[in-house]
Formats: structure tokens, C-alpha cells, sequence
């Protein structure tokens, strides 16, 4: 059926590159685009009139949070505390079990893509935290969130994650990453498995799949190799988190002597269609210090390897990429990624724009526009998908659309500036993927919210509450996670004037 979508603005495509058209319309038939351009209005099918309102193409997340732990517990600890964050030896020699069972993991999954869809993300490339898993994700867990993913209407790249070792702190507080190497190599069989599947399954195109291997001081250098000559097989994309914290970069030169970059490359990664979340550290370049060098940047652009950059969880973390600029400078693909609650690429942006601004000491840095590219143009370049990120006659009917009507946006100037300044999520007014509408006035077509809120916040529960047994001093969860103001008990006395 044709669908056809009338808004004051379009972020249309033109020349290779996004155009802003006043008075516009998309008109797509199915999954397809079959025009994007000056207001055409049509008698078949379906008319959608959003009036005041921004139409543009779908985000898309390539470090998208899959979980209900949303930075709310470990972005804020003192040195002290965060170490208790972790798993300790001791649990993983002899207590490590599953927090969750299998129906529990498909739903947090679930509840995840679900703020994703709500977020205006219609492309994702799912992430979820080990910590509550006996090891790390598996076949089945990606099978969940590929059935997830076709129930609720978002495009995945999907895979689970595998690691041959887990980071952890020994008893004195000292780091150090502890060996199941064929658990590795199972991980890896599970992941092999898991790209059969998605292609024997792929008939409406909204799953595919994707090696996902762990944080890269939890991979053994033969399951790297391993990993290479298995995506160079398949022809698939590689995610490795890497270069992204001075703990990873400690225990790597620990145990290899090497770089994060100098390991990638001697595995072969470098050749595969390779994505790096954060890239935040290096051997050292840019104004902080810490920063990859000048040379590392130059062979990542030499390799065609992509960054995913997140903008507002390194804020949140105390880092930023120095610089997204210099980065582009270099000739390095630079996509976006939420990594942690709310999945908001809108307001990573922001955030984004705004570090880079101070990095670079000028206003014009961090241009808006570069910053739109990498979450749609950047991001389908990475996963090989020249139908992906744009509005355009052939493209996936892929879109987002967002009201310019509210008060407390203010007065309109450029429409995606002004949005990205002092929008929300909230002002979605329509998602659309592969033609299906998805979002409709902030809300999941046919999906009870309120029932899945109410059964993340009881799991969420039992999540925090397991941190209490993992953590080498035994901390009970209401020491490790204090509230901001002390907490009265319920019936207190109120409190009396002076």
C-alpha cells in the first residue's frame, strides 16, 4: 500500500547528501521510498498530514543499550566503590550464576529495543551488560532479541556477545582478567550459529547478523584471529569495544605488551568491516594526552574501519572523544551510539556538538549537520547499506518525525538545530521501518507500556540487589548505591519549621 507523509520540513537527499525541503512530502510503497521532495499529494493509499513537523530519516544506533542498566548505577561511584561494581575473584572461581532466566533476558531485551523504537532509532546494533549473566551471551539470548526485534518492527544487526576471560578484582583490589578459553571458542560456535540462522531466516529483511565479540582485554589474541577470518567469511560487520579506559589499556600491556590498535591489526581485524565503540584512548595524541595518535587515526581511515562514538555516556564517564573533528580530519567514519539509558542519538548530538566545541576552543566545531551524518549517511556506510539513512527514491521507508508545535521547544530557526537544542523524545509524532508504522504519538502500536515499566522496575530490583553478592567486600546494594540525599523512612515525622 502507498503511504504518503505531508510535514512543513523534509530532510530530503540530494547529491549524496541530506537537503532541508519546505512544504515537502515522503511517499513510500511497502519497505520502499518512492519519493521524498516538494509537497505531492496523492488520492491512493494512505495520507498522513503532520503539519508542523520535521520529517527525517530513521537513526541509526550502533552501540544501542538492549537492557534496563541505565548508567543509573556505576556512571557516579567514588574509587572506592566502583571497584565494587565488578565481579570478584572470588564469585567468578565459585558463585558466578545467572540473575535472570531465559524468558527474563528476552523481555529486558524486548523493553530495550522497545525505548529504542521510542527514542527514533529504526536501525540498531544491540548491547547488553555480562555482569548478570553466569558468562556471557548466547545462542539462544540472540535468537530472543532477533524475535524481539521482528515482533516490535526494528532493523538489527544481531549476534551474541562471547569473551574468553572476565575482567575482575582480586581481593587486595588489583585487576586482572581470569581464563575459560574454551568457553571463547564456544562463544564463537554460538555466534557462527547464530549468522546461519539470521540468513535461513531472513525473509522479511529486518534481521541480519553480526559478530559481537566482548571488550577486547576479554579476547584471547587467537579468538580475535578467529573472529577476522570469520567475518571476512560470512562477510559480516565486527563491533569490538576497544580503546575506551586506562583499565584496558593497563591490562593489555600487561598481558600482550601491545596497544589495543597494534592487536587488532595483528589479528587481522583490520580487514574485516570493522566497528570500534569508543576509541576514546590510545597511544596517545590530541589535547588530553590520552587520546589516539595522529597514526592510529590514519590507519583506521586507511583501513575503512568505522568509530562509534557516545557522546553522552562518555560525558557521563568523565571522557570524550578529542576530538569528533580531529577524527574527521583524519578521513575516520565516525558513527553514533546510545550505550546506555535513554538511548537519545538526538541528544547525543547535542552533547557531542557541545564537547567538541570546547575541545576545539571554537563555536563552529561540532558541526550539527557532521553530527547527523554519523547517526544516518556514517552508519549505513558501516554496515555496507546504501539504502539505509536517508530519504530517497529506493531507500528503506525508514523515518522518523518529530512536532515542531510544542511551547516549550520555543521559536523555530533552522528546524534540526532548533530540535536538537530543546526537543525530546517526546516529541515524536511517527517512526516508520521498512514501511510499518511503528510509533504513533509517542506510543507502541498494540504494546501495554505501563505492564512492561512495571516488570523492568521489578527486575531492575533483582538486578541491583545482585551486585551485593559480586563485589569482593560484599557491600549490600544500599551501601554501594547510596541515594543523592539521605532517605527518610517511611512515616517519618515531617519536618518542622525553624
Amino acid at each position: 500500500m502507498t503511504t504518503t507523509v505531508h510535514a512543513r520540513y523534509v530532510l530530503g537527499y540530494r547529491e549524496g547528501d541530506h537537503v532541508l525541503i519546505e512544504d515537502a512530502s515522503v511517499v513510500y510503497d511497502g519497505a520502499r521510498i518512492v519519493y521524498a521532495g516538494p509537497r505531492r499529494d496523492s488520492t491512493a493509499g494512505e495520507t498522513i498530514d503532520l503539519g508542523e513537523a520535521l520529517v527525517t530519516p530513521g537513526l541509526i544506533d550502533l552501540d544501542a543499550v538492549s537492557d534496563i542498566d541505565h548508567a543509573l548505577l556505576d556512571s557516579w561511584s567514588a574509587p572506592e566503590a566502583a571497584a565494587g561494581l565488578q565481579w570478584s575473584a572470588e564469585y567468578f572461581t565459585h558463585r558466578r550464576h545467572d540473575v535472570f532466566d531465559q524468558e527474563e533476558r528476552n523481555f529486558i531485551r524486548q523493553y530495550g529495543l522497545a525505548q529504542l523504537l521510542l527514542h527514533g532509532i529504526t536501525t540498531c546494533m544491540p548491547i547488553a551488560s555480562e555482569t548478570h549473566s553466569s558468562w556471557a551471551e548466547t545462542y539462544q539470548d540472540a535468537v530472543g532479541i532477533a524475535e524481539a526485534a521482528r515482533a516490535l518492527g526494528i532493523r538489527a544487526y544481531v549476534g551474541p556477545s562471547y569473551r574468553a576471560g572476565v575482567n575482575v578484582v582480586r581481593g587486595e583490589g588489583g585487576r586482572e582478567v581470569r581464563w575459560e578459553e574454551q568457553r571463547g571458542l564456544a562463544g564463537l560456535r554460538d555466534a557462527e550459529r547464530f549468522l546461519e540462522y539470521a540468513r535461513s531466516s531472513a525473509g522479511d529483511g529486518l534481521v541480519r547478523g553480526a559478530l559481537l565479540p566482548c571488550r577486547i582485554e576479554t579476547m584471547t589474541p587467537e579468538l580475535l584471529a578467529a573472529t577476522a577470518e570469520l567475518a571476512r567469511r560470512h562477510d559480516v560487520p565486527v563491533r569490538l569495544h576497544c580503546m575506551q579506559g586506562t583499565v584496558e589499556l593497563d591490562l593489555l600491556r600487561r598481558e600482550h605488551a601491545a596497544t589495543p590498535l597494534e592487536i587488532i591489526e595483528r589479528a587481522g581485524l583490520l580487514g574485516c568491516r570493522l566497528l570500534l565503540p569508543h576509541a576514546t584512548y590510545g597511544a596517545g595524541g590530541g589535547t588530553r594526552g590520552a587520546a589516539p595518535s595522529d597514526s592510529e587515526l590514519e590507519t583506521l581511515a586507511r583501513a575503512g574501519a568505522s568509530i562509534v562514538h557516545c557522546p553522552s555516556t562518555s560525558l557521563r564517564y568523565g571522557m570524550v572523544l578529542d576530538s569528533f573533528d580531529r577524527f574527521g580530519r583524519a578521513g575516520v567514519n565516525i558513527t553514533l551510539g546510545s550505550d546506555s539509558f535513554p538511548p537519545d542519538l538526538f541528544r547525543a548530538m547535542d552533547v557531542g556538538s557541545s564537547l567538541t566545541k570546547v575541545l576545539e576552543g571554537r563555536l563552529d566545531a561540532g558541526d550539527p549537520a557532521a553530527y547527523f551524518r554519523a547517526a544516518t549517511l556514517n552508519a549505513a556506510r558501516a554496515l555496507g547499506r546504501d539504502d539505509l539513512g536517508r530519504l530517497a527514491p529506493g531507500a528503506q521507508a525508514d523515518l522518523v518525525a518529530v512536532r515542531l508545535t510544542d511551547f516549550r521547544l520555543g521559536v523555530l530557526d533552522d528546524p534540526l538545530r532548533t530540535f536538537l537544542m530543546s526537543g525530546s523524545p517526546r516529541d515524536i509524532a511517527l517512526t516508520v521501518v521498512a514501511g510499518r508504522t511503528v510509533v504513533r504519538d509517542g506510543e507502541l502500536p498494540g504494546r501495554d507500556v505501563t505492564a512492561m515499566q512495571s516488570r523492568a522496575q521489578r527486575l531492575f530490583g533483582r538486578m541491583r540487589a545482585g551486585y551485593g553478592e559480586r563485589n569482593a567486600h560484599r557491600r549490600a546494594a544500599a551501601d554501594l548505591f547510596p541515594p543523592v540525599f539521605p532517605r527518610l523512612p517511611a512515616g517519618s515525622a515531617a519536618s518542622e519549621a525553624p
